[in-house]
């Protein structure tokens, strides 16, 4: 054992104990942290808008501050990138997290003295974590990638600003920069390509022992490290032993990776935003992520066919229940207050709090009143493609939609590694999968409002092409798995086999 993964040992069995500590203190954590951020942010612009100096509990503050999205925190943003004070919270922030809008176009999330810790604690203590459960200790002292954006920074309103993954490289404790790939050089390329090509050559004589990035990256680093090589990844790195990944759901991507590196590794899921650093899978053996409950960020609930309500029910992490979709709204020490993230999740366990992450609130298709989410239509492919022996890399889903009764689809564009053997009887098997997980999809089609699902094959790297032609290749840039217009589904059109 290297010196490294030596040293490693005592501070990951502490981090470990102080997690499981953590889990039993978890509601009374979120109370503290509600207090604190309403004692904080009450001296603010916002605070004294929303009288927050009268807010005593949570039930006072979903009175005090309605939900928002960014366009309304937005001119709250505006004056911040004015390089005024005390806004959203004491003083200014240290750092600006530039990141794309579904609706907004770009975003600016500040990212305090306060909330930094966040980012790069509960990264760390994910590791860790891993470390004291398994035993394996010995990667810390290989070569590890931890993809990112470009470090360089941009100042607004004196605020340095750039992507988070670019920020976050600027804290990468110095006792793993000497294990870090890429370079600094390469990190900084703008152009996608151009910067696989770089890693690819950085890392392909390494020994590589732990990967990050999202898995959609991670195939495409591991196609063209196995093209250039001729070897699996497991067999290019015989020391690479764990996949850190986080944006997107792990399960469809997972078959093909595990196939390229030819054997299995383990992998950590996590659930980081620019908002914030949510939650992180703590156990190699347990389902869901652990939510982040003692890190400044103050989580409530709404019900996902709520969240676009007037007045939609609020509830704290002691009021949730396992098997229902929430829609993710933070409170935190960035000055976020009552923010709606845009992603929905779903607890699979309360003691302690573990959730899946099923989807975005925006990311769905209700074209006919049917609400698909993106976790059933998840399920459904893996399911379908599983029992004909299929191997999906990427697909999509838009409506369909015909003036003309009971003409009406779903479109599924899906581009496969390994096809299935009859293209028809995966379109069957992935509508009666969708149709068993959401009932009034079933009702639908049963009622003939809708037809069965079409399939449409896109051609191999498919979905790279449309994405490049977008602007979008590469970094934490992805593909939503749904849509309830057809944008994506008709320049695809264009990318069929």
């Amino acid at each position: 054992m290297n010196l490294k993964s030596l040293l490693a040992r005592p501070f990951a069995g502490y981090i470990y104990n102080k997690v499981k500590k953590g889990m039993e203190t978890a509601v009374e954590d979120q109370e503290a942290i509600l207090k604190a951020l309403v004692r904080s942010g009450k001296n603010t612009l916002f605070g004294r808008e929303h009288q927050l100096a009268s807010v005593s509990d949570q039930a006072g503050f979903a009175r005090a501050v309605p939900i928002r999205d960014y366009e309304q925190l937005k001119p709250y943003i505006d004056l911040i990138k004015q390089g005024k004070p005390d806004i959203l919270w004491k003083g200014k922030p240290i750092y600006l997290a530039k990141t794309s809008g579904t609706t907004s176009g770009v975003k600016y999330i500040p990212i305090t003295k306060d909330s930094i810790p966040n980012h790069i604690n509960t990264a760390r203590n994910a590791l860790l974590c891993y470390m004291s459960e398994t035993g394996n200790y010995d990667f810390a002292g290989g070569k590890m990638i931890f993809l990112s954006g470009s470090p360089e920074l941009e100042r607004i309103g004196g605020i340095p600003t750039g992507r988070l993954s670019g920020i976050v490289n600027h804290h990468v404790p110095k006792y793993l920069r000497a294990n870090q790939l890429p370079s600094y050089e390469v990190n900084c390329v703008q152009d996608w390509e151009e910067k696989l090509d770089g890693i690819v050559a950085e890392t392909i004589g390494e020994d590589m022992t732990l990967i990050s990035g999202i898995p959609p990256w991670m195939q495409m680093y591991f196609d063209r490290l196995m093209e250039k090589s001729g070897k699996k990844i497991g067999d290019l790195f015989p020391r690479f032993s764990l996949m850190v990944q986080g944006g997107v759901n792990f399960e469809p991507y997972k078959a093909r990776l595990m196939e390229s590196i030819g054997r299995r590794v383990d992998y950590i899921e996590l659930f980081p935003a620019s908002e914030g650093f949510f939650a992180f899978s703590d156990s190699q053996g347990q389902e869901g992520l652990l939510l982040n409950t003692n890190s400044g960020i103050y989580y409530e609930f709404v019900p996902a066919g709520e969240i676009f309500s007037e007045n939609p029910t609020r509830l704290s992490l002691a009021q949730v229940e396992t098997g229902v979709n929430y829609a993710l709204i933070i409170s935190s020490n960035a000055g976020l207050w009552a923010y709606n993230i845009g992603d929905t999740v779903r607890f699979v366990s309360t003691k302690p709090y573990r959730i899946v992450v099923t989807g975005r609130t925006k990311h769905f298709i209700s074209a006919f009143g049917e609400h698909v989410i993106g976790e059933e239509v998840e399920a459904a492919a893996q399911l379908a493609a599983d029992e004909l022996g299929a191997k999906i890399t990427e697909f999509t889903v838009a409506p369909y939609v015909q003036q003309m009764a009971g003409q009406s689809y779903h479109e599924w564009f899906v581009e496969f590694d390994q096809l299935p053997p009859d293209a028809d009887e995966f379109a069957r098997r992935a509508d009666d999968h969708l149709r068993k997980k959401n009932v009034y999809y079933d009702d639908l089609l049963r009622g003939n409002i809708l037809q069965p699902l079409r399939l449409r094959t896109v051609r191999k790297n498919g979905f790279i092409d449309y994405m490049r032609s977008q602007g979008k290749l590469g970094g934490q840039n992805k593909v939503p798995r749904l849509s309830n217009d057809r944008v994506i589904a008709d320049a695809l059109v264009a990318y069929l086999s």
